[in-house]
């Protein structure tokens, strides 16, 4: 527990770590606000073929303040400090303080877990606000069922945030490429076209957790037990890669 909160107090002291809380907190809202905004004639004309997306598109896309999370938890340990500290890493420090590997990187992985858990629920608020604000009482339902997968899907995507950055130990390729995934082309639709086993790729299956597509094949329970296999998988890996890894290298 005392490495938890030390590790959790880390987080938060980390300058990044505030801008992705911020974006988190608000991307969402924004792209559900002009989401509603596009199809609110649609929708009080009782024509839209896209009245169940309306919010949930928004907590799809707007992953990207978990994903900045996950990727600064593993790479802020590895900045080089300035002069007057020994031009050192934070990593040499943290693993003097906690000496196993596992129980480190289990406690950084809990305190991505509660902070991604937190900034989900603030999410969700933010953007029913926003959607309700456009749509008033045209506002579709939100399932409570659907809003945990919502909660699940943002906490599995920061913990493949994490444990990627954790076997690249570089922040730079894993940030690009998740936030380029999640926002701006889908590799995994791309990939979809070639084969349908990118069907199973852990941001498709994470999104049948409350999102309904046109070539769905899983439940969003299935859905969920996938990308939590994927993230299982995925973390065990790392533990491996870090635990044979020289650290200072």
């Amino acid at each position: 527990m005392r490495a938890f909160n030390a590790e959790l107090s880390k987080l938060l002291s980390l300058p990044g770590i505030w801008l992705a809380l911020l974006i988190g907190a608000c991307a969402p809202a924004i792209i559900a606000a002009l989401d509603s905004i596009a199809q609110k004639e649609e929708i009080i004309a009782g024509v839209s073929t896209r009245l169940l997306e309306v919010g949930y598109i928004g907590l799809a896309l707007g992953v990207q303040g978990v994903i900045i999370l996950g990727v600064f938890a593993v790479s802020s340990e590895y900045l080089t400090e300035s002069s007057e500290a020994g031009r050192g890493q934070q990593i040499t420090t943290s693993l003097t303080v906690v000496s196993s590997r596992l129980h480190f990187l289990l406690a950084k992985a809990g305190a991505v877990t509660v902070i991604s858990m937190v900034l989900s629920v603030v999410a969700i608020v933010t953007t029913l606000s926003a959607t309700h604000l456009v749509l008033g009482e045209y506002t579709p339902p939100f399932e409570g069922t659907k809003l945990l997968g919502v909660v699940c899907y943002w906490i599995f995507t920061a913990l493949l945030a994490f444990g990627i950055t954790v076997i690249t130990k570089n922040g730079t390729i894993p940030l690009a490429v998740l936030i380029i995934n999640t926002s701006f082309v889908s590799f995994s639709f791309l990939l979809s076209k070639v084969t349908k086993l990118a069907l199973y790729l852990p941001d498709r299956v994470g999104i049948e957790m409350f999102m309904f597509t046109s070539d769905r094949f899983l439940t969003p329970f299935k859905g969920g037990l996938v990308m939590f296999a994927w993230v299982a998988v995925l973390f065990i890996a790392a533990v491996v890669v870090f635990q044979r890894r020289d650290v200072a290298a």
